[in-house]
């Protein structure tokens, strides 16, 4: 699952891009958490609402090469010279990013999920090593800390987890189309939230899952033009919807226009996950950066 652990190293990584320095290393992170003092840890946060998005119909999710990003992510010798998620699960973009204002690379093209769940905070790190992942930006508003989304980007193509969230972070701050890239003031508003996905299967019908544990992506073609959505595990249950109600809201978002509902799109193929999320705002990960330079 994701851990504080993660959101730590997202939030490490933007800040360390914006303000031109290095970031500290994954590993470095998930050693420290245990030791920093919990005493003013703030508990769990609540799920952001959800934001609609109209997907286009990219099939391929490019992804920066660890090199490219030698300015925002720890050095930890060399890789591939390039990372592709051309995969049958790797879902559709929401059209082509707005080139990031740094680091000055290309940057994955966004794909835009709707809603996240939840899963306990942890102070242990997680034993995935590569999985699928999102990363979320939200503003926190006073005084009830409502969430405005300010950006969120992920693959569905399992990421090597110090490479890939350092690249969705920034992606998520600076790539994000219907967004401005993040800037440094805006930091201190700022909630991070990680989530990693699991559990991929093919249903063996369009409702065969789970109300509030499954996430679904749903693809059909119309015309040899190929449609694709998802909404992850919390939206049904947070809009109040059966699975007839997602089902339809789906090739809704999908882009059809045509008359009738889910049923009458032609075959529709459904493949259902599970995502478990964890989120960090920035006084918190404030609070143990200064912490860990003062252990220095």
């Amino acid at each position: 699952m994701a851990t504080v652990a993660h959101c730590l190293y997202c939030f490490d990584a933007l800040a360390a891009n914006l303000e031109d320095r290095t970031p500290m290393a994954l590993s470095a992170i998930e050693e420290s958490w245990p030791d920093y003092p919990k005493g003013s840890d703030d508990g769990d946060f609540d799920n952001e609402a959800p934001a609609e998005v109209d997907p286009t119909d990219n099939n391929t999710l490019k992804i920066p090469t660890p090199s490219s990003l030698s300015a925002t992510t720890p050095s930890s010798g060399s890789s591939s010279s390039s990372l592709r998620s051309p995969t049958p699960l790797t879902p559709s973009s929401a059209g082509t990013s707005a080139p990031p204002s740094r680091p000055a690379t290309s940057a994955p093209e966004p794909y835009h999920p709707i809603g996240q769940s939840l899963s306990p905070r942890s102070a242990q790190s997680s034993a995935l090593t590569a999985t699928p992942l999102f990363v979320t930006w939200n503003i926190l508003t006073p005084p009830h800390q409502s969430r405005q989304l300010r950006g969120c980007i992920g693959t569905f193509e399992a990421q090597p987890l110090d490479t890939g969230l350092a690249t969705y972070a920034l992606a998520a701050a600076h790539s994000d189309n219907r967004f401005n890239p993040i800037v440094a003031r805006e930091l201190p508003a700022l909630e991070v939230a990680v989530t990693l996905l699991t559990n991929f299967e093919t249903c063996a019908g369009p409702l065969d899952w789970e109300l509030g544990v499954h996430g679904i992506k749903i693809s059909f073609y119309h015309h040899h033009k190929r449609y694709s959505a998802t909404y992850l595990p919390d939206v049904a249950v947070e809009q109040g919807w059966n699975k007839e109600e997602t089902l339809e809201s789906l090739v809704r978002k999908a882009g059809w226009r045509k008359g009738g509902g889910w049923r009458d799109v032609g075959e529709l193929k459904v493949v259902r996950y599970q995502g478990r999320k964890e989120s960090v705002e920035y006084e918190e990960y404030k609070r143990w950066s200064d912490w860990t330079v003062a252990q220095k």
